[in-house]
């Protein structure tokens, strides 16, 4: 993993949207169904919208039908941290960017894939890049 990034509160303002500031730095979700990355389909990988760190392979990715995009696992080991969540009367994991700890979204332990993990995170907190085609 690179380096950690850590910004003012005035620098991540000046660096993100109002929209991405508020999920990533304010620990925000976005509405089911609103996000631009839950109907992505498209071969690529998904960075930090905050630092560009790769976070999830689109191979990972699956429609949950929750309603946010939704990947089995991260794309390598310690690309995300996990921690407690207790707020909003619930008990859950939620996920942040490992190199600059931008809220993510949250992980459950209902997913298909071989750990049975659905990380269901925020699109305004990701960039897509897509894969070169040759």
């Amino acid at each position: 993993m690179s380096e950690r990034i850590d910004l003012t509160d005035a620098e991540w303002r000046e660096r993100l949207t109002p929209e991405q500031y508020r999920v990533l730095r304010e620990h925000g979700t976005e509405r089911a169904f609103t996000g631009k990355y839950d109907g992505n389909k498209a071969a690529g990988l998904y960075r930090c919208a905050g630092c560009g760190a790769p976070l999830f392979a689109s191979a990972t990715k699956y429609d949950s039908g929750s309603g946010w995009p939704s990947f089995t696992a991260p794309a390598a080991e310690g690309a995300v941290d996990e921690r407690r969540d207790i707020s909003h009367g619930m008990i859950r994991t939620e996920v942040t960017c490992a190199r600059c700890s931008g809220h993510l979204g949250h992980v459950f332990p209902d997913g298909p894939g071989p750990d049975g993990l659905r990380y269901c995170i925020n699109s305004a907190a990701l960039d897509f890049a897509p894969e070169k085609q040759d």
